[in-house]
C-alpha cells in the first residue's frame, strides 16, 4: 500500500499552528511539507523516518583536496597574486 502524499502547509500557517502540527506528525498522521510562496522548503517528519536520499551510502561521494590552495582556489589569478613591478 502506497503512502499518501504529505500535506502542504504554508509557512505562515505552520508558524501559527506549529505545536499542533508537530503533535499531529508525532501521532503518526503523516508528514507535512512546509512551503513559502507556494514552493516546498522543508518537511516535518516523525523521528526515525528518513528520506531515501539520506539512506544512500556516501562512499565515493567525497573528494579530499591535496592542500589548502586547491580547497579555496577558484582557478582565477587575482591582481594581488601577481608580482608588482618596481
Amino acid at each position: 500500500m502506497a503512502k499518501a502524499a504529505p500535506d502542504v502547509v504554508p509557512a505562515t500557517e505552520f508558524k501559527a499552528h506549529c505545536l499542533a502540527l508537530i503533535d499531529r506528525v508525532a501521532e503518526g498522521k503523516g508528514a507535512i511539507v512546509i512551503s513559502k510562496r507556494g514552493r516546498p522548503v522543508a518537511r516535518l517528519v516523525p523521528i526515525g523516518e528518513t528520506s531515501r536520499a539520506s539512506r544512500k551510502p556516501l562512499i565515493g561521494c567525497v573528494t579530499i583536496a591535496d592542500g589548502d590552495d586547491d580547497l579555496f582556489s577558484t582557478g582565477a589569478v587575482w591582481k594581488s597574486q601577481t608580482p608588482r613591478r618596481k
